[in-house]
């Protein structure tokens, strides 16, 4: 498109000094008042980036850039926003954009939510990254740390987070409706694709994508249309850890406080350790497993006692779960289309001593079980407040409210516990994972893998 920002022109000026000089200044994050409407720029306009760019104008704020590498799939968007300025380098556009930008939205594929977002935490901009936050571990805390140093708001894409259900959920969980907790199992169909063959060969690039910037910080590779079906791959996808697991887990994540393990030493005054073990149906180096049961091993948080959490991801580990559902009383067929109350292609079951709670894919809708023992339930009092949604909780954030729920001090502890399930189906053996020190303990292979090696050029 003509009005779309070349990259090369701005790699050109830059190459004299590598790519370090493009790294943004650090400054403070961006204020404005709070009744002017906030100048936000997308970064990944196809795909969830097409869903921001319809719900930005309507919750009345405004786009100032819009950023994607492959126009074919910011086409629509494009077309919808077609006076707003168009750029294919994230970098590029933060420079020139700088005193027009408050917030920057991060829609990309997984394998580049972290440069991105970054970049604009450097140049004090506050950030929204759809789920899940980064590809690997080690990214997810660059990213908490660098947002409290540079003191922006932030907020993951799990709009679940936002929703009445999920809030009560947890206040019901942490007023000790269901008894003492003893398990959690969170469920998906599925994985990943299973072994696949390496794409072998180049194509030529097309014209209306930036090849280089797709790949990001991923190991360089000729160009081959296969690379693009991007969610298959382990270079650039994070399985449905990532893509549903950030949405099925949360609430029990949140209700259990096992985000306390990333910020607290246990009572005895020892790091916590988190053990997580694989049963995968194959280990593969460059793809996701196509089913697998990942047990994490949860230590005491205060006087909340251990318990395990277990993420079925397909295989018969996943439909030995789904007739324990049934036989409690739920199934496809249960409540209207439009307000279902269960999800057979993801959730979340949480067992405790005098009940259970069950969370469809998104943890918007709860049943408590058996149903006949809670009819009559008096309600606990409620202490989560309630959310203007999860957009406007960021951007409140941003103005000087209170932090959003789902805010980086609390959603990258959840990705990076999800992301060391993917580690964990790397090998056929057990880790232990030391939230703190972001290390497997004794174990360097393990280790190494939390953090992936980007190309040269390339940094957080």
């Amino acid at each position: 498109m003509n009005n779309v920002h070349s990259r090369r022109r701005f790699l050109a000026g830059a190459a004299t000094f590598g790519f370090g000089a493009m790294i943004l200044p650090r400054v403070g994050a961006t204020t404005y008042q709070a009744n002017e409407r906030a100048n936000i720029a997308l970064v990944g306009c196809g795909g969830r980036g097409r869903w921001f760019a319809q719900l930005i104008p309507r919750i009345n704020e405004n786009f100032v850039a819009l950023c994607d590498v492959d126009e074919r799939e910011a086409a629509n968007t494009y077309k919808q926003l077609p006076d707003v300025p168009k750029y294919r380098d994230f970098r590029e556009m933060l420079s020139e954009r700088d005193k027009q930008i408050d917030a920057v939205i991060v829609a990309t594929p997984d394998n580049t939510h972290a440069v991105v977002a970054m970049a604009a935490i450097r140049a004090g901009k506050h950030v929204y990254v759809e789920k899940p936050l980064t590809h690997d571990v080690y990214e997810s805390r660059a990213l908490r740390e660098a947002a409290t140093k540079h003191g922006v708001a932030t907020q993951m894409g799990n709009q679940g987070t936002a929703s009445s259900d999920l809030r009560r959920g947890v206040d019901l969980i942490r007023a000790g409706v269901l008894g003492e907790i003893r398990e959690v199992h969170v469920y998906n169909s599925g994985c990943g694709s299973g072994p696949r063959p390496l794409p072998e060969g180049s194509e030529p690039v097309p014209p209306e994508l930036e090849w280089d910037l797709w790949l990001g910080p991923a190991a360089w590779r000729p160009y081959n249309v296969a690379w693009m079906r991007w969610h298959t791959w382990r270079d650039f996808g994070t399985s449905t850890l990532g893509g549903w697991a950030t949405h099925s887990a949360n609430l029990a994540f949140m209700a259990l406080k096992v985000d306390s393990l990333w910020h607290d030493a246990q009572a005895d005054g020892r790091p916590p350790r988190i053990r997580v073990r694989a049963e995968a149906s194959g280990y593969h180096k460059h793809t996701h497993p196509r089913s697998a049961r990942i047990t994490y091993e949860i230590p005491a948080r205060g006087e909340l006692p251990p318990l395990p959490f277990v993420c079925h991801m397909g295989g018969t580990s996943y439909q030995e779960l789904m007739q324990r559902i049934r036989k409690a009383g739920l199934d496809e067929n249960a409540g209207a289309p439009n307000a279902r109350r269960f999800t057979p292609h993801a959730g979340c079951l949480i067992v405790g001593t005098e009940g259970m709670l069950y969370a469809i894919a998104h943890n918007t809708r709860i049943t408590l079980l058996p149903e006949a023992k809670f009819k009559d339930l008096k309600e606990p009092e409620r202490h989560l407040p309630k959310s203007r949604g999860h957009e406007r909780e960021w951007l409140d954030a941003a103005r000087g409210g209170p932090a959003a729920m789902s805010n980086f001090d609390y959603s990258s502890p959840l990705n990076e516990f999800l992301m060391l399930g993917n580690v964990a189906t790397l090998y056929d053996r057990q880790i232990e994972y030391d939230p703190i020190a972001c290390q497997c303990v004794g174990d360097d292979e393990a280790t190494a893998a939390l953090r992936r090696e980007y190309r040269e050029a390339w940094t957080l």
